[in-house]
């Protein structure tokens, strides 16, 4: 199927069948004392046809705004008088944006084991990146974390097919970006960063990026939630341990896109593609992180190389985890009271928690009288809440007994 042959776009009636079915229903209301005055049936069919056609001419002049006379002034609207750009057609639209966007696009290799040579495509991984600056000879590449991890080389390919080493200027696994930077010899377009905040559900954009290495790919689809919270686990061990908000679409997005830009019909980027469900039975599916979100992470990697986070020194699992339920008998040896059901149970402590007093087993329930029933909700009150050097009381039961003591947060060592 072409790009553009969705139904989203495509008129199933045109303007010239609509004027036909007028001219048959004046034609069937023909009054009945007319057709009975001798008239043959060639004359009747004549005079039929004269009036079709003068509906038809007429029906197509009042929704075009062009005169019956043929003369064709400047287009107007048909419910106003303002002069129409040529990108109201929402097909122009699309390739006006996509031609805007596309040469901002690039694809990165990353290359994992240096010994094997880049000639070993199996150990090296493949995504996209979007240019969003260009400054004192270098150009500067949006991409996801997870596209660049665990690199030794690092290659960008630009849209003209040039590759260029790319040098890493720092990363945030937690919002899943990274910052790359290349020379910008040959490098003429920079993307225009959009508005996340004022996407409509139901509007339409376009999806670029590297998908199963076929690279300077296009797609389009409409926004299916503007901001979607989806849980995800950081540390890919299967255990949800971060909630990330995101645009739903259902553009197709698949291996290989992650990085790329999701982009609006103005040409601007909107979000960064990151993921997409992936399952039996399931499509359309694809998520990509707001660029004012993204954004925001950019700039403090530019100026820092990282994103400077609270940090308590505690290793957890949840009390109450449905996925992963404690035994009777390691419950029974935690001595809570009958009326604790949630909290963190502390598996190991280290740095300011192992400075506070907290160990194995202990069970924390609240931070400066905040509930904190789940690791998830700890990260959050650290990330969101409060900021290093801060000190928080933490209340925990140890044997059965409620304790509180202080915890003076550091900043969260690099992994």
């Amino acid at each position: 199927m072409g790009l553009f042959q969705d139904d989203f776009y495509s008129t199933k009636v045109t303007k010239r069948r609509r004027g036909f079915g007028l001219a048959r229903k004046e034609r069937e209301n023909w009054p009945r004392s007319r057709r009975s005055r001798g008239l043959s049936t060639l004359q009747i069919a004549t005079i039929s046809s004269v009036i079709s056609a003068f509906v038809a001419v007429l029906l197509f002049s009042t929704i075009t705004g062009l005169p019956a006379s043929g003369k064709q002034p400047p287009a107007v609207s048909a419910f106003h008088s303002n002069q129409v750009d040529s990108t109201a057609d929402p097909y122009e639209r699309l390739v006006q944006a996509a031609a805007k966007v596309r040469p901002t696009v690039v694809s990165i290799m990353n290359y994992k084991d240096e010994r094997k040579g880049k000639s070993s495509l199996e150990e090296s991984a493949l995504g996209s990146g979007v240019i969003f600056k260009k400054n004192k000879g270098q150009a500067f590449i949006i991409t996801n974390n997870h596209v660049i991890e665990g690199a030794q080389e690092l290659e960008v390919v630009t849209v003209s097919g040039e590759m260029k080493k790319a040098k890493l200027v720092g990363a945030d696994k937690v919002n899943d970006i990274a910052i790359l930077a290349v020379d910008d010899k040959n490098i003429q377009e920079v993307a225009e960063m959009g508005d996340s905040r004022q996407l409509r559900l139901g509007e339409t954009v376009l999806a670029i990026g590297n998908p199963l290495g076929l690279g300077d790919t296009l797609t389009s689809g409409i926004v299916s939630y503007t901001n979607r919270v989806v849980p995800v686990s950081l540390n890919q061990d299967g255990v949800y341990d971060w909630e990330q908000e995101v645009i739903q679409t259902d553009a197709a997005i698949n291996e290989g896109n992650s990085g790329g830009a999701l982009v609006d019909l103005n040409g601007k980027v909107i979000g960064i593609n990151t993921m997409k469900i992936s399952d039996t039975g399931v499509e359309g599916l694809g998520f990509a992180i707001p660029v004012d979100q993204v954004m925001k992470t950019v700039d403090e990697l530019m100026t820092h190389g990282k994103i400077a986070r609270p940090y308590i020194g505690i290793y957890s699992m949840d009390l109450n985890n449905s996925y992963a339920p404690l035994e009777e008998d390691q419950l029974k040896e935690l001595k809570l009271p009958s009326g604790v059901k949630d909290g963190v149970v502390v598996l190991d402590a280290i740095g300011p928690a192992q400075e506070a007093g907290l160990q194995l087993n202990d069970v924390i329930v609240k931070f400066n009288d905040t509930p904190i029933p789940t690791t998830l909700e700890m990260k959050k009150f650290l990330y969101d809440k409060v900021k290093i050097g801060d000190t928080v009381k933490v209340t925990f039961y140890r044997d059965g007994k409620e304790q509180t003591t202080n915890v003076k947060l550091a900043e969260k060592p690099d992994q």
